[in-house]
Formats: structure tokens, sequence, C-alpha cells
């Protein structure tokens, strides 16, 4: 019983301060304002950044839990485009925020048609993780 108590608690304990790292590195890094200027939405910042800790802490209530609510496919569908877009953006604005795209481009020498290596790295990703959901799923 005691053993049960101190791995739960050892357990939380990670897990708040692996999230906590994950926040503050996202914060740090300034992913968040580089998202909110990009879509020229500076005065939600705070209003992001709530939003973007409350999905941390219900997705993990939901893995820890197992809670699997039956909701219908459209409503899946709509939260899985929007979750895609998310990460897509904050992949994007943490490689800008970081430059990788222009150490990326001056390394490969290449002066036009960065829109199209953007692009086809989206696709990859695209099709990658359509791949994987349908591999998944197949079974």
């Amino acid at each position: 019983m005691f053993h049960d108590i101190l791995l739960s608690i050892v357990g939380l304990t990670g897990g708040i301060s692996i999230a906590g790292g994950i926040f503050a590195a996202i914060t740090t890094v300034g992913v968040i304002p580089q998202i909110a200027e990009v879509t020229r939405t500076q005065k939600y910042v705070k209003s992001y950044e709530t939003a973007v800790i409350l999905g941390g802490i219900i997705g993990n209530i939901i893995i820890i839990f197992k809670f699997n609510p039956f909701l219908p496919v459209w409503f899946m569908a709509i939260f899985g485009l929007g979750s895609g877009i998310f990460v897509g953006c904050l992949a994007t604005a943490l490689a800008e925020a970081l430059n990788v795209t222009t150490v990326f481009t001056r390394r490969l020498r290449l002066h036009t048609g960065i829109q199209w290596v953007i692009l086809s790295l989206a696709l990859g990703k695209v099709i990658g993780s359509l791949i994987y959901f349908f591999r998944q799923y197949k079974q």
C-alpha cells in the first residue's frame, strides 16, 4: 500500500516537472508570442498561453484515467484538424524563433523556392501521419 502511494507521488511530481519544463521551454523561446505576431492577434497572448496549459492538463487527465468519450466522427475530425493546425503552427513558430529556416537555406545555398521546401515538408508530415493512422487503426 505504502509502495503504491509512494510510486503515485513520484510519478505525479515527475510528470508535473516535465510538463512544467516543456511549458517553460515554449514560453522562454517565445513560441506563443511568435504565433500571435504572425496571426496579428497579440492581444490574445494570455488566452493562447492559458489554452496551451489547459490543453496539456486535460490531455494528461485523459491519458492517465483512460477517459474515452464517445464523440461523433465529425467532432473528432474537426478536433484532429484543429490539433494538427496548432501543432504545425507551433513547430513553425519554434523553427522561426530559433532561426532554423535561415540557417537551413544558407547551408543549402537556397535563394528561391523556400516555399516549396516548406510545403513539401508539411505534405510529408501529413502523408506520414495518415499512413501511421491508417496502419494503427486498420487492425
